[in-house]
């Protein structure tokens, strides 16, 4: 299966894999170890062919194919004038905390969570909320609603939302998106929700895009996501906004056009390559990461003592709880990056209860998989 080809990554600008000593497995930043699809590759080898590349719009039909996209995978209906571009998810809800609310706003954030969102609002100037997912016995993170509505109570300005949450793998069911909508609307606070993930959901799951609940939340929702997770094209830096408020996407293409740059054509190129012709590759790559991801859950239950793993209904990133290693003080990551020559994302970079955590990366070929949980197991057994 071409799925299970390893192509070498080291020496082509990837972070991901030269960040690193040549030794290190690298499972860490959030990019699969695949070949994006045929249909994106040759849209790209064909406007290069062109030979020119001058100021550009978008090209015609790629509003039409994320409507089709979204339509077909999340039953949500969007309008082609919903529909605008950034250049990524990241710049995407760090500029509308800055175009919704004012120096000095709160805004709430769910931790442990993705390090950006973690950053964003300080890093503008407003005051930073934390409500704390809780983490049952079995590892399943849940929703404090208690905390969320006192601290959304306390003169929250901006919810921002992660679903499917990053790193703790959850798709939060209709009845979650529910109460934290309803909660959002009776305190009149605006929703950012980054759905970067939306499209890598498991078959026991479906992801509910918030801002389809009612014309009501919608109404108070601006939404992001890319092709970028979806088709491993993060690189190329194109990403999607959505709302139904014309105020809201008045204030947003209004500071974007003062302080943002746009979309390369040749990233909306791909994304139109991607949404219009990538569902294939995009259901052959979900068959092959729920596999892995049966298959690290597996291995950690059986072979990684003083390790627990919950299995996530999203996203192609495992949030891996070393607390039973004793380790002393020191952190997960650098002790299997020391030990084991894996390196896996800190889980206090994620904030939060994460500091005895790490995240590994199950985007790639099983081959590479059972290297590194191997090598992992390695260490464990002659630490323990």
């Amino acid at each position: 299966m071409y799925l299970d080809q390893i192509i070498d990554r080291r020496g082509t600008e990837s972070i991901k894999w030269n960040y690193y000593d040549g030794d290190v497995l690298p499972m860490w930043i959030a990019d699969m170890d695949f070949r994006s699809p045929e249909c994106v590759i040759k849209a790209l080898q064909d406007r290069v062919s062109h030979g020119i590349f001058g100021y550009g719009c978008e090209p015609e039909g790629l509003k039409e194919a994320i409507v089709d996209h979204v339509g077909k995978r999340h039953h949500c209906d969007l309008k082609t004038e919903e529909i605008s571009f950034i250049s990524g998810v990241v710049t995407g809800f760090t500029h509308a905390i800055y175009s919704l609310t004012e120096p000095g706003d709160k805004v709430l954030i769910q931790t442990p969570v993705y390090g950006p969102i973690l950053k964003g609002p300080r890093s503008i100037g407003r005051y930073c909320l934390h409500n704390e997912l809780i983490r049952r016995e079995d590892g399943k993170y849940e929703i404090d609603f208690v905390d969320f509505e006192e601290k959304i109570a306390s003169g929250v300005k901006l919810f921002l939302l992660c679903n499917p949450h990053n790193p703790v793998g959850r798709v939060f069911s209709r009845d979650e998106l529910e109460k934290m909508a309803e909660i959002c609307l009776k305190h009149k606070v605006l929703i950012c929700s980054d759905e970067i993930h939306c499209d890598l959901v498991y078959s026991e799951s479906q992801h509910i895009p918030i801002a389809s609940l009612s014309p009501e939340v919608a109404d108070i929702t601006v939404t992001y996501f890319a092709p970028s997770k979806t088709f491993n094209i993060a690189g190329l830096s194109t990403s999607v906004y959505v709302s139904k408020n014309e105020k809201i996407r008045t204030q947003l293409s209004t500071s974007m056009r003062m302080i943002l740059g746009h979309p390369n054509i040749l990233g909306l190129h791909a994304a139109l390559a991607a949404y219009r012709d990538g569902g294939d590759w995009l259901d052959e790559v979900l068959n092959y990461m729920q596999s892995n991801r049966d298959f690290l859950v597996d291995f950690v239950s059986r072979e990684l003592p003083g390790v627990e793993v919950w299995r996530p209904e999203g996203t192609f990133l495992a949030w891996l709880d070393c607390r039973g290693l004793g380790l002393d003080g020191e952190l997960p990551g650098a002790f299997f990056l020391e030990t084991a020559r894996v390196g896996l994302n800190e889980g206090i970079t994620f904030g939060g209860s994460g500091k005895d955590f790490v995240r590994l990366n199950f985007g790639c070929p099983r081959s590479l998989l059972k290297q590194g949980l191997q090598k992992m197991k390695t260490a464990i057994d002659e630490w323990l």
